[in-house]
């Protein structure tokens, strides 16, 4: 028995330190977003998590992709979750479109996973893993509901939500993709690889936006670059791919119903921003959903 449950607290382990991670980078765009343009930011970030990846893995000796297919799947998943995603999502935040719609868009991501999965992956869910993907979706809209409305320009820009959803869409296929690809090659150097793919739509749609801004001087600037690169870009990106390869890519996105709540959480405490007992309660029943949903 005692062998049983080492898995079993790994499975539950993962998972709370996944979430608390991944939605930092929404209070992560926030402290940022005055000192840097976004797609410059991601670019830096990108370079930065590329090479200490590489150190990392020349130190420890891990063997780099060896076929022309390993690096084409490392690539394209780079190309996809990273590059096209997070470029996606902080362009259409900086340009208008409010951080709570984004956020309801990323955390609608399972759904999208739970209609492609089983033509795709072959993946059927049980019905109470279906009931769970629905409860956890109307939590992620109790969470934001507060904050649905609350918009200076009285509107939602059409296409900063066009590449959101574009964003969205290109995380869920990619994880897809690493679903249905099995890679040989070490973790470290096949996300290091993935960065060179990231680096492809953040740096050359960089010209069309203004150029690159990054304001070396600017102390919160480098606070959460080191935050990103480290915690989010090496640390919550292994476990995303470990927990992807690992279980039901299902299971798996249904932690994202959690991010809105976790991120709103994250804002209260740490620029004041105002939380609501009806966004407690979407994340107790976000909460409820992802339970559900992991065990069906």
């Amino acid at each position: 028995m005692p062998a049983a449950a080492t898995p079993s607290r790994a499975g539950l382990l993962l998972p709370m330190v996944f979430v608390p991670l991944w939605s930092s980078g929404f209070a992560l765009a926030r402290l940022v977003a005055p000192h840097a343009e976004p797609l410059t930011f991601l670019a830096v970030r990108f370079s930065l998590a590329l090479v200490a990846l590489a150190a990392i893995a020349l130190w420890k000796g891990a063997a780099w992709p060896r076929s022309g297919r390993e690096w084409q799947q490392a690539l394209l998943t780079g190309f996809l979750i990273h590059g096209v995603y997070l470029g996606g999502v902080f362009w259409s935040v900086a340009n208008g479109l409010p951080t709570a719609i984004s956020a309801l868009m990323a955390g609608m991501q399972p759904l999208l996973v739970t209609l492609l999965a089983p033509r795709l992956l072959g993946e059927h869910m049980s019905r109470k893993g279906a009931i769970g993907i629905l409860v956890g979706a109307l939590g992620t809209l109790v969470t934001l509901a507060p904050k649905l409305g609350a918009t200076d320009a009285g509107g939602i820009p059409f296409f900063p939500l066009f590449v959101c959803l574009a964003g969205v869409l290109a995380i869920t296929l990619g994880s897809i993709y690493v679903k249905r690809s099995p890679i040989a090659a070490d973790p470290l150097t096949n996300t290091a690889a993935q960065y060179i793919g990231a680096l492809v739509p953040t740096a050359l749609v960089v010209p069309f936006v203004g150029g690159p801004v990054f304001d070396t001087s600017a102390v919160p600037l480098w606070v959460g670059l080191a935050w990103a690169v480290f915690g989010m870009s090496i640390g919550a990106i292994l476990l995303l791919l470990h927990m992807i390869r690992a279980g039901a890519l299902s299971k798996v996105s249904s932690l994202f119903f959690l991010v809105p709540g976790v991120s709103a959480l994250m804002a209260w405490i740490g620029f004041g921003e105002s939380l609501t007992l009806m966004q407690v309660a979407g994340l107790s029943v976000a909460t409820i959903g992802v339970s559900l949903a992991s065990r069906g």
